[in-house]
Formats: C-alpha cells, structure tokens, sequence
C-alpha cells in the first residue's frame, strides 16, 4: 500500500533525515550526496532550512579550502533526535 506524502511533510521528514545523518557522523556536502542520493542543491536547501523546525546546524570549517570541513549539529530544538532514530526506517521509506 503506498502513502501518498505532500510536498510539505517529505521536506519535512527529509529535514528529520538529514539532521540525523548529520549528528552521526562527520558530513559534507559531498559525503551527504553520497550517503542519501539527493542532489547537492536539495541537500544545500534543506540545511539551510533546518531552522524553520527550529534544528540548529553549522558548518565546521577545518582546513584551508572553503569546503574543507564538515556539518554539525548544534541544537535540535523541539524536535526529539531519540524519536528520530527510533522511526528512522520509516522516515527513509516516505522518502523514497
């Protein structure tokens, strides 16, 4: 049975998915693109949103090269990471 999702909750749950992806572990852009398959300018708007849910996320810049570096998560706000991972799976499936 498919779930037809709007536009509106799959930007949101794909918000959810990469704050966890990114409080995992290290990722930059390059490395999220590879790990979800979405195009770099998505994952670039979506980042940047991550403050409409009230996620806060920085860019770490270490090294020399502008790029040099990696996403962190600062604060998520009201969201629970914990109810995240825990629906993590189900999550990954409405995205698709």
């Amino acid at each position: 049975m498919d779930i037809e999702v709007s536009k509106q909750k799959k930007a949101f749950l794909r918000k959810l998915y990469l704050a966890h992806a990114i409080d995992s572990e290290q990722h930059n852009l390059l490395s999220l693109n590879k790990h979800t398959g979405m195009p770099r300018r998505t994952l670039q708007d979506s980042i940047a949103a991550l403050s409409d849910v009230g996620i806060e996320c920085q860019f770490v810049q270490d090294g020399e090269r502008n790029n040099s570096g990696y996403y962190k998560i600062n604060t998520w706000g009201p969201i629970s990471s914990a109810w995240v991972d825990t629906h993590l799976d189900e999550i990954t499936k409405l995205l698709v």
